[in-house]
């Protein structure tokens, strides 16, 4: 007969933490991606394209907010969580990750309206 514990193991919140922010940062370069392949996308369809500096400029923001939600949660997972000292900066920097992501996910919502369907790329160049 196996021998269980008699106490539930104690969880590790930094362990937590650091999957969350690594699984979150995952995403977001999947994000990042995205956007730098639109943009690439929108370079190559040129100025005639009816909505070409909205798009640019709406991707720029997405794709930088994306950087800062990238940092901020690399230092949010550097932090040892342990440390109630940490709480209030570890709090003020997971709200303000949360507010960007907020605001990213309305921006690509934005992108994606205003965005094009592949004939009007074929027929960008002709």
């Amino acid at each position: 007969v196996p021998s269980w514990p008699s106490s539930p193991k104690r969880m590790d919140f930094n362990m937590y933490a650091t999957k969350k922010s690594a699984a979150q940062s995952m995403l977001d370069v999947a994000l990042l991606m995205a956007n730098s392949s639109q943009l690439k996308t929108i370079f190559y369809v040129g100025p005639q394209y009816r909505f070409y500096i909205p798009l640019i400029v709406l991707l720029a923001l997405s794709i930088t907010l994306q950087v800062v939600v990238g940092l901020l949660l690399v230092f949010i997972a550097k932090y040892n969580l342990n440390d109630e000292r940490k709480h209030p900066k570890l709090e003020l920097m997971k709200n303000s990750a949360t507010i960007f992501i907020f605001f990213t996910v309305l921006i690509n919502i934005f992108i994606t309206a205003l965005g094009f369907q592949g004939s009007t790329v074929r027929l960008g160049r002709q």
